[in-house]
Parts: C-alpha cells; sequence; structure tokens
C-alpha cells in the first residue's frame, strides 16, 4: 500500500516538481513551499523539465539585450543563472539576473528582448496551433459534403459551436467576420490551459501580460467595430434624466476599459489559483514528512487536477462568451436594439401581434 501511494504522489506530483531543479543549498535549508510555488507559476529565463538526484535536465534560453551605447548582447542563459543556489548572481557581459529579472551590472537602462520560458511556451503553442488546424482545413477541403474524419471530426463540432452558440446568438448577421477572432481567442486559452496542466510546461495562461494583451485586443476591436449608436448610448443613455446624464456618462465611459479588465483579470485569477491550490495540497507531505498526510494529499490533489481540465476549457469559452457579447454590443444596430428594448420592457406581445 505503502508502494502504491509513493507510485500515485509522484504521478501528480510530476508536473509539479518536473521544473525544480535539485540545488543542494536549497536541501540544508529544508523545503520552501513559497519559493516553489512561486517558482513554478512565473516566468525564467531557462526551463527546467526535471530534477532528479543525478543532475538537472534544463533548457537555456537565449539572452537578448540591449543597451544605449552598447550595442546588442546575445548568449545563452547558462553564463547567467544559478538555477535555484543561493550564492553570488552570475556576471556575464555586464548583465546578471536578480530574481529573474535582467539587470545591468552598473545599473545602466537596458531593453530585455529574451526568449524567456513563457515566450518560449508561447511560440510553441503557435506552432500547435498552425500544425493541428492545417490538418483541420485539409480534412475540411478533402471531406466536403461528407462526414468528417481524423482530427477534423473532433475539433469541427467545437468550431461549429462557437459559431451557431457564440458568435450568431451574440453579434448577430454581423458575425462572420469575427470569428476569426474568436476561434483563435478560445483554442489559445484552451490549449494553453491544458499545456500549463503538463509536467515543465509553461504557465502561459497564468501570466497576467499574456491576458491583457488577450484583454486589449477585444477592446480594440470592440472599439474599431462600434457604431454611432454604441456612442450615442454611451454619451446620451436612452431613457434616463437630463440631470442624471453626467453621472450616467462617467460610469459608461468606465464601463468601457473595466470589461476588458475584467476579462484581464479572471483568466489570470482562476489559472493560478489552480496552480497554487494543487500545489499547496502536494506541499504538505514535503512540509510534514509524512506519509500519514499522502492519502488526503492524493486525493484532493488528484481532485483540483481533474477540476483544472474542466476549468481550462469553461475559461476558455467565458472569455470568448464574453468578447462577442462586448462585440455584439458594439455593432447592434439602432433598430435591432429598439426591438430588444421592447421585449424587455413588456412590449413582446406587440412585436409578436404584428
Amino acid at each position: 500500500m505503502k508502494r502504491l501511494l509513493s507510485i500515485l504522489l509522484c504521478f501528480v506530483s510530476l508536473s509539479v516538481f518536473a521544473n525544480e531543479p535539485a540545488a543542494e543549498g536549497a536541501k540544508a535549508e529544508g523545503f520552501n513551499p513559497g519559493e516553489m510555488i512561486l517558482h513554478h507559476i512565473g516566468d525564467s529565463h531557462e526551463w527546467h523539465w526535471l530534477a532528479t538526484d543525478n543532475g538537472n535536465f534544463t533548457t537555456y534560453l537565449p539572452i537578448i539585450a540591449y543597451r544605449p551605447g552598447k550595442g546588442v548582447s546575445v548568449f545563452s542563459s547558462k553564463h547567467i543563472s544559478n538555477g535555484e543556489s543561493e550564492g553570488p548572481a552570475k556576471e556575464y557581459d555586464g548583465l546578471k539576473l536578480d530574481h529573474e529579472k535582467l539587470v545591468s551590472t552598473d545599473g545602466s537602462k537596458l531593453y530585455d528582448f529574451s526568449i524567456t520560458k513563457n515566450v518560449a511556451g508561447l511560440i510553441g503553442s503557435a506552432i500547435l496551433m498552425l500544425v493541428v488546424f492545417t490538418a483541420v482545413a485539409s480534412g475540411y477541403r478533402k471531406n466536403h459534403g461528407r462526414a468528417p474524419k481524423g482530427i477534423q471530426s473532433f475539433f469541427e463540432p467545437i468550431i461549429v459551436f462557437i459559431r451557431d452558440e457564440v458568435a450568431k446568438k451574440n453579434i448577430g448577421p454581423k458575425y462572420e467576420r469575427y470569428m476569426p477572432y474568436l476561434l483563435t481567442v478560445f483554442f489559445f486559452i484552451w490549449f494553453n490551459n491544458l499545456l500549463g496542466l503538463t509536467p515543465g510546461a509553461a504557465n502561459l495562461s497564468g501570466n497576467i501580460a499574456v491576458t491583457m494583451v488577450l484583454a486589449l485586443m477585444t477592446l480594440v476591436i470592440t472599439l474599431a467595430s462600434s457604431n454611432k449608436y454604441y456612442w450615442a448610448h454611451i454619451f446620451a443613455t436612452p431613457g434616463v434624466p437630463k440631470p442624471l446624464l453626467p453621472i450616467m456618462i462617467i460610469v459608461e465611459v468606465i464601463g468601457i476599459f473595466t470589461k476588458p479588465f475584467s476579462l484581464m483579470i479572471r483568466l489570470f485569477a482562476n489559472i493560478t489559483a489552480g496552480h497554487i491550490v494543487v500545489l499547496s495540497f502536494i506541499s504538505l507531505v514535503f512540509i510534514f514528512k509524512s506519509w500519514a498526510v499522502a492519502p488526503v494529499t492524493l486525493a484532493f490533489g488528484l481532485f483540483i487536477n481533474v477540476l483544472e481540465l474542466l476549468v481550462a476549457v469553461l475559461q476558455a469559452f467565458i472569455f470568448t462568451l464574453l468578447t462577442s457579447m462586448y462585440i455584439g454590443g458594439a455593432v447592434e444596430d439602432h433598430h435591432d436594439a429598439d426591438m430588444q428594448m421592447g421585449y424587455d420592457d413588456g412590449s413582446a406581445s406587440t412585436h409578436v401581434s404584428h
């Protein structure tokens, strides 16, 4: 029984400690769950795949930095990476890492264009999406008018669902021009959420910079697609008494920016929270240093890990759904809006009778 628990615990914790190097200094000082969790969910200039007693399997990523007056520096992060060991920071070509932030040793300004773990993960997920959907498109051309086969049979129902249940219902007749963006956002978030659960993977969806860019893209597309009725609703909200209009204008303008802000925070917080919970449960075994807590830790860890599979697709769906709703509100025609208001104020019977 003890051996079985050992195998199961190692399986669940593999994705947690796959990128944790075995440092002698860390062993001497004991296990630090806070540092381990922050290291796992954060970005870094090297990619730790697996840590064993015989050594660490690490991919060192390229450092690319530009310093005014000194030009561009390009070298491997191996020259300045200390892994997790304690001690003085390594310096190379006048550069060093300070808590994974690249800085100049003389304090001069620099621009960091390095390929970090998240950047490498982003490139990898983009390549994966290109390969998958090139195969789906090829299958659609070959099987046009016939039942889908292979990888197309898995993805086509999902694409049709996003089109019929998300885009059409929330955007209306103009939905087609926004389908490429909606599908890209959905599958990009979903793929990266799933990849983030694999051993040694980058926590891309849990990086607030990534979610911020996605939210900003939604904001730009929404504002670029907005019509005059959209802006009239913001600066002259129908049915609002004139004395209250200045207050409503402020509220509506703030709402333009709070919507993408909520998209950014929701995705970031949910993905990051899931990783932290799983890591916290697994850390209990190493904190108490007892197999007595292993069954409880294993049960909760497995439950949260399986729940994360649901959260992965749910967060992708919610982000896509809300994006389509924001775009739909921006492109909504005046006549369609009046019809909707008529239904909302109880005059549905009048429209039906006509």
